[in-house]
């Protein structure tokens, strides 16, 4: 087990930071974890360390949000999502983390950008499910959810356009997120990623799920859906730039 102090420093507010994030309280928030743990132990470390604590966090999503997610968007993005998960896990050597970060991080800033800049033009309508653009962006979310936990970026490329009220759109993504996530737990395995360390690490931290993810849920239930939208487009602003910077200073 990890003993060291700075760990827990960063670790302790990385996981309660996914629980909001999980909950449905500024979802965008959730991409910091493995980011803020990786100041301290590898992020390979850091997302073996996360994935059994994501998966208590989305369980108990799954039961607060169980009548509100949208079935047509989840029947586009699942099975396109499993073979990003397949298609991560078939190039897990070749892959470097730092390439998929600057990818993420790249269209985040893109797509927030843009949105940004449309606010101040006029007022977007919304956009329904498609087949074409949901099978696409559920590949990238599903690969770049196995490699660092960094999903949440490209589903909401595809999700937030549509402008679905709070609710729905929390819980179509906890459903999303819950099955990519027990979807990753065979290759994890097969990488060897669950060592006792790390499980010892995360039991260690797992108590602190269930708390954050349901101050997250009181949260998500009493912030207006403008402001919810304005709050999820500056926090993945702020994220893609975090990735972005990881991603060029590690490739230089």
């Amino acid at each position: 087990m990890i003993t060291d102090p700075y760990f827990y420093a960063v670790a302790i507010p990385a996981v309660f930071l996914m629980g909001l994030a999980k909950g449905g309280f500024l979802g965008s928030l959730g991409g910091f974890s493995v980011p803020i743990m990786a100041l301290a132990i590898s992020p390979v470390e850091a997302a073996a360390i996360m994935l059994p604590i994501l998966i208590v966090m989305d369980l108990i999503g799954v039961y607060a949000y169980r009548r509100e997610f949208d079935p047509v968007n989840l029947r586009i993005l699942l099975p396109a999502a499993v073979i990003g998960v397949g298609i991560g896990w078939a190039t897990a050597a070749i892959v470097t983390e730092s390439h998929v970060r600057l990818i993420v991080g790249v269209v985040g800033l893109v797509f927030s950008l843009d949105y940004w800049i449309k606010l101040h033009r006029r007022t977007e309508s919304a956009k329904g499910p498609n087949v074409l653009k949901g099978s696409f962006w559920g590949v990238v979310a599903g690969f770049t959810s196995f490699v660092s936990h960094a999903g949440s970026a490209p589903f909401q490329v595809y999700m937030l356009p549509q402008r679905l009220p709070n609710a729905v759109f929390v819980a179509t993504s906890v459903m999303f997120f819950t099955t990519v996530n027990l979807v990753k737990v065979i290759p994890y395995a097969a990488l060897g990623q669950f060592s006792l360390a790390n499980m010892s690490t995360m039991a260690v931290l797992l108590p602190l799920a269930p708390i954050a993810t349901l101050i997250g849920v009181w949260l998500t239930r009493r912030i207006p859906q403008e402001p919810f939208y304005r709050i999820a487009y500056a926090c993945l602003l702020l994220i893609s730039l975090k990735l972005i910077w990881d991603a060029v200073s590690a490739l230089l």
